[in-house]
């Protein structure tokens, strides 16, 4: 069984049937691929350059471990209850609290598609430029946001077949850069003097986290078609913790050789050909085409009235905005960001999915659902502000900020709702005495 647009809107709004379920493993190829791409290799040779080899494969290695844990528990979630991400979040949060949490994951969709649309200009401007062309970097960047927009509205499949050939193609190109890099410069292992973006270790691993973090929170999208519990964990150990560290490793040793971080300079630089370019700015596209879906899943759920198309054209307009306005000046900031916002999110779903609705019917529990729970999007919002608030050289529980923001939800949601039930049982204990 292949997950398609299709199948995805035919249970948005229910469980899966056990009778469409598919073997793990292949959820393992879809998400290692998700590592495999010039922002992950943008991500690695910033971290690299911050923190030196050794420093940016151990940041790597516990980020990629971090993802996996989070991925093995909404993987687990999803394959008990076959729900989508977008209605275990309406569970948790209640049906307006939802919007909320939909509004911002589309906004961060948007943001993505800015980002990867920069990626597309930058590509497409190099091999203008090594081709004797003046490089229209705008002009590349709407171009392929039209590109985009077109997959997405009238579905070009072709688009993503062709991005599962690509993704091994990229890796290829990468370890490529790597190797000729370090045959022409040597093996350097220590970090920058001067950095691009200077960061600690725990940012780092942030960045890591962050990188990836939207696809943790969603994996349920992917995950609730597998059939076992165990094939869901299996699958998460295959991905992240393997294709994350290989994939950093790669962009860490281009990028100390030489200094730069631009996959498509590099390219360029080693003479490595015009086509390789080209290679790289397809599966932004495809990428985007997922971006705009995903942001239009989550928007259509959540405003039924307004049909999907004008959500994926204003999601177009909003990333391209992005895009010309120069999203990728603050590519780790935005990281850092995803890290912060995004996993207490899953948190919270996770453990009602573990405590509230443990043993009941998916199908049942989200019958009724109130307008909204306070005491989720109260932590939510809680925690986000302890720590923003908070500044993270006096206090932290872990160095990690994306790690200590899963924490204090998880632990607050806890408290919350002990004391909730505590509060219920004091209830019906004075009514019964009366």
């Amino acid at each position: 069984m292949t997950v398609t647009a299709e199948s995805s809107d035919q249970y948005s709004h229910g469980p899966v049937p056990g009778n469409v379920t598919m073997a793990g493993w292949r959820v393992a190829l879809i998400v290692a691929s998700f590592s495999i791409g010039q922002p992950d290799f943008l991500n690695g040779a910033h971290n690299a350059l911050a923190l030196g080899l050794p420093g940016a494969v151990a940041a790597a290695f516990l980020g990629a471990l971090a993802l996996c844990i989070g991925c093995c528990f909404t993987a687990v979630v999803s394959v008990r209850t076959r729900l989508s991400t977008y209605l275990l979040v309406q569970r948790s949060f209640g049906r307006y609290g939802a919007v909320v949490i939909n509004i911002v994951i589309a906004l961060i969709h948007y943001g993505a598609f800015g980002m990867n649309a920069s990626f597309v200009g930058e590509a497409l401007g190099e091999a203008a430029l090594v081709n004797g062309v003046s490089p229209h970097f705008a002009l590349f960047v709407i171009l392929g946001s039209l590109v985009s927009v077109t997959a997405t509205i009238i579905g070009i499949r072709a688009l993503d077949r062709l991005s599962l050939i690509v993704v091994p193609v990229l890796a290829a190109i990468f370890i490529a850069v790597a190797v000729i890099a370090v045959q022409r410069h040597g093996l350097v292992v220590t970090p920058s003097a001067h950095p691009p973006v200077p960061m600690r270790f725990g940012i780092a691993v942030t960045t890591i986290i962050g990188a990836y973090m939207l696809a943790v929170a969603t994996m349920p999208d992917l995950s609730r078609y597998i059939r076992t519990e165990r094939g869901a964990v299996v699958s998460m150990a295959l991905s992240f913790p393997i294709a994350t560290p290989l994939m950093m490793t790669t962009a860490a040793l281009p990028a100390l050789a030489t200094g730069e971080t631009s996959v498509a300079k590099l390219i360029v630089a080693l003479g490595l050909g015009t086509p390789l370019l080209f290679v790289l700015a397809l599966p932004m596209l495809t990428v985007n085409a997922a971006n705009l879906y995903s942001s239009g899943l989550a928007l259509s759920t959540t405003f039924p009235k307004i049909r999907r198309w004008m959500f994926t054209v204003l999601g177009a307009v909003i990333g391209t905005g992005f895009a010309l306005a120069g999203i990728l000046d603050y590519f780790i900031p935005f990281l850092v960001f995803l890290g912060l916002i995004i996993p207490p999110i899953a948190a919270i779903y996770v453990i009602d999915s573990f405590t509230l609705f443990r043993g009941v019917d998916p199908a049942e529990s989200i019958r009724t659902l109130p307008p909204i729970r306070w005491e989720a999007l109260g932590v939510w919002i809680g925690s986000l502000a302890v720590i923003q608030i908070v500044p993270t050289e006096r206090f932290t529980l872990t160095t990690v900020p994306a790690l200590d923001a899963t924490i204090i939800a998880a632990v607050g949601y806890l408290l919350v709702l002990k004391l909730k039930a505590r509060r219920g049982a004091s209830a019906t204990m004075a009514a019964a005495d009366a």
